[in-house]
């Protein structure tokens, strides 16, 4: 694997001649005296394909393109941009693998040793009260007969590996920072993040420019609520004739169990308890290998009560009797959390634009009621492969359009499975008894060929009641043993960030929090972060601290960027 953080002092490396990394040229622009470093030109390079991101929708489309360019003798340059240090370490999820889309793409993976060793044995679905647990028929969607319990982080490093085996240039360790646009407005290509950049905002002896990839193609790959992908939705109003799109919250342990618990291949999903009624969420066990489990939580962001805290509901969940039993004298290793996209079908935004396309989480292909994306972020990224393959051919340097890539889309597999689960989500609006009812009678009776499609009105976060009418929940102090409070397990989270660097977060609007969010919802931020970021102090004046707060940022060591590798 390239790491572009070799090629960059920023990151206290030593500095190598990025020419030897890729084949750059200097920009097409005449020299000038800079009056500051931020002023000096990029370097370039040209290539025919860049991936931002280098998850499983973004490798797989690399390995795709590279494989029907081989097919027919043609020389194709595709390029992987991955702002972790390496492939899979910022990789979160359950995860239990759906191999159709590996098969499709690497049909001999099982001989090249792909590690998906650990097939499922046994699906559990438990309705919890708060004391009892009652067994439930397992849905359909909830089947895992010929998958595998997996760590998705190896997984992605072994696609990696498979990847550059076909020639993919993979960079890790810096992030895409810009979409670079021509006169017209097509995408081509993007811009990495300039390195060295002090906390103050400016360079330091280390500072040194990032730099332009251009291509005919773009695919964008980031994962849920990409920072590009954002733009682009904006730029080019990609989300006209799709509903808004709606997110969870998942927050994931990693356990090693007693061996007289542990079940390789077992997994149990959870509904009900801890969370009231009307909020949408659960729970997953999955047992690996090494008498390992991993117990995640699952909380749809689209709660009304303000107090809610979805951190707080895993810990509480972890107490019920029929959970607590299993990591009774175990170990918590790992903690993680993540964000995902919840709003199925109808809130897939348009795929294409000029020089570029989205696909993965970033488009939003999670398959909701499977709590399964791997598989359908693989198969996006096929599809979109082959749609610009033609095109690649054809000799030209304009930028692509793909317009058969949404026509691919829709005579898929992949549409097919989420057309039929489309309505899944949308019926929990309703509640969770209404929505177990009525999913189940779309799922069983109409088998999702229902005559209607629910749609989402609204975003999350207009969920919210004020909390004057809010009840604030009850959570347990943590015992240290089974549960934890959450500077205890952000130490598990192997986070690394060099402190002397610019915020990640800024706030769009300072006034916000103070005028809006503390009065009427009590500050919720301190609440919904899974890693702490947010906090309401006390405000200063003079030195001397007044009776006024202010919403404080903390430090980059508690986001979760650096995520466990399991």
């Amino acid at each position: 694997m390239l790491s572009l953080a070799r090629s960059f002092r920023g990151l206290g490396r030593t500095s190598t001649n990025l020419s030897q990394t890729f084949n750059l040229r200097a920009p097409n622009t005449r020299r000038f005296l800079c009056q500051s470093p931020f002023d000096t030109p990029r370097a370039q390079d040209d290539l025919d394909v860049v991936i931002v991101g280098g998850g499983p929708s973004g490798l797989a489309a690399a390995i795709k393109l590279k494989k029907l360019a081989q097919a027919e003798g043609k020389d194709l340059r595709v390029c992987v941009v991955e702002k972790a240090a390496e492939l899979g370490r910022h990789t979160l999820s359950g995860a239990c693998i759906e191999p159709r889309a590996l098969t499709e793409l690497i049909p001999d993976w099982k001989e090249k040793g792909a590690p998906l060793n650990i097939k499922a044995t046994e699906d559990q679905f438990l309705f919890l009260t708060q004391k009892y647990s009652i067994p439930l028929p397992v849905p359909g969607t909830l089947h895992n007969e010929g998958n595998y319990v997996v760590s998705l982080s190896n997984f992605v490093r072994w696609l990696g590996t498979q990847a550059e085996e076909l020639g993919v240039e993979v960079y890790t360790g810096i992030a895409a920072s810009e979409v670079l646009q021509d006169e017209s407005g097509s995408v081509i290509g993007i811009a990495t993040n300039d390195v060295g950049i002090g906390k103050d905002g400016k360079p330091t002896e280390n500072f040194q420019r990032g730099m332009e990839l251009r291509a005919r193609l773009t695919l964008f790959a980031e994962g849920c609520r990409g920072h590009l992908t954002k733009r682009l939705i904006k730029k080019f109003n990609l989300r006209e004739g799709s509903d808004p799109q709606t997110y969870g919250i998942g927050i994931k342990e990693l356990w090693e169990v007693d061996p007289k618990k542990h079940q390789p291949g077992k997994i149990v999903h959870t509904v009900g308890w801890p969370v009231p009624s009307d909020v949408y969420g659960g729970s997953f066990l999955y047992h690996f290998e090494n008498n390992q489990v991993a117990v995640g939580f699952v909380v749809a962001l689209d709660y009304k009560n303000p107090y809610l805290n979805p951190y707080q509901e895993f810990q509480k969940y972890k107490t019920h009797p029929a959970i607590r039993s299993l990591f009774e004298g175990g170990n918590c290793i790992g903690y993680g959390a993540r964000a995902i996209s919840e709003g199925g079908l109808q809130s897939i935004p348009k795929l294409i634009f000029p020089g570029g396309a989205l696909i993965g989480d970033t488009a939003g292909f999670l398959n909701v009621p499977k709590i399964k994306g791997t598989h359908t972020a693989m198969k996006s990224g096929i599809l979109a492969a082959e749609a610009a393959w033609d095109s690649l051919k054809a000799e030209t340097d304009k930028p692509i359009l793909l317009e058969n890539y949404p026509q691919k889309f829709r005579s898929s597999w992949l549409y097919e499975e989420l057309h039929e689960v489309r309505n899944i989500r949308p019926y929990f609006h309703y509640g969770l008894y209404a929505g177990m009812a009525l999913s189940g009678l779309d799922h069983y009776i109409l088998r999702g060929k229902a005559p209607w499609t629910l749609h989402t009105q609204h975003e999350d976060h207009e969920s919210y009641i004020p909390a004057s009418q809010a009840k604030k929940p009850d959570y347990p102090k943590p015992d240290g043993k089974l549960t934890f409070d959450l500077l205890t397990n952000l130490s598990r989270s192997f986070t690394n960030h060099n402190e002397d660097q610019p915020a990640h977060l800024t706030l769009k609007d300072p006034t916000v929090p103070t005028r809006v969010n503390l009065p009427l919802y009590d500050g919720p931020e301190s609440r919904f972060c899974p890693a702490g970021v947010y906090e309401y102090v006390a405000d200063e004046k003079g030195g001397q601290k007044t009776t006024n707060q202010r919403l404080q940022l903390h430090s980059l060591q508690n986001m979760r960027h650096q995520r466990p590798q399991y």
